[in-house]
């Protein structure tokens, strides 16, 4: 059974929801935490709005989480093995960037594996975010270009490229292509 844009928008929401409400969290408080507005929380925890990449990252760091950690399963693994068919998809409403959840959800790897489809032209931005200055990350290149953007360096990746970098930055994802791009990020949640 295919997922729609409303599944997602749906699991979004009452992923928030129940978050916030297990870190005792009010609406103002995250709102706090975050930067997001109380009002923009409440119409995602509604599934009126589909909130962007970055505006997620905001929510999922005030909450004490990366963004792969915001979309995995609080259930135990089932299956040490994650078949594609299976794998959690999510459209960036603002790029239409596809992020898919490739890791096996439920294990206790500090280490989550996302596939990124980026349409050509697109960027997303990053704040700094104190939460993230212990995890790192891997950006492995495999069709087209990407331009990582990190403080004033600008990282020109072509396929088969793999820039290391932490995520406590500001840093920018750029496809400065007319051709989209496909890369793997590779996350480690911890030293």
């Amino acid at each position: 059974m295919e997922t729609t844009d409303h599944d997602i928008e749906n699991a979004i929401s009452e992923r928030l929801k129940r978050l916030r409400g297990r870190a005792g969290l009010t609406l103002d408080d995250l709102a706090s935490r975050s930067g997001v507005s109380r009002a923009m929380i409440s119409r995602i925890e509604r599934a009126e709005a589909s909130p962007t990449a970055a505006l997620l990252a905001r929510l999922s760091e005030a909450l004490g989480l990366s963004l792969s950690a915001f979309f995995a399963d609080d259930e135990p693994a089932t299956s040490p093995l994650s078949r594609h068919a299976d794998q959690r998809l999510w459209r960036d409403p603002h790029t239409g960037y596809v992020r898919r959840s490739v890791s096996p959800p439920g294990t206790p790897s500090r280490v989550d594996i996302v596939e990124v489809d980026f349409p050509a032209g697109a960027r997303v931005s990053f704040p700094p975010r104190e939460e993230s200055r212990v995890m790192t990350q891997h950006v492995w290149l495999f069709e087209g270009v990407l331009e990582m953007i990190i403080g004033e360096t600008v990282h020109r990746l072509h396929p088969g490229d793999c820039l290391y970098m932490d995520i406590g930055d500001a840093f920018d994802f750029h496809n400065p292509s007319d051709r989209p791009a496909r890369y793997a990020v590779v996350l480690d949640r911890g030293r």
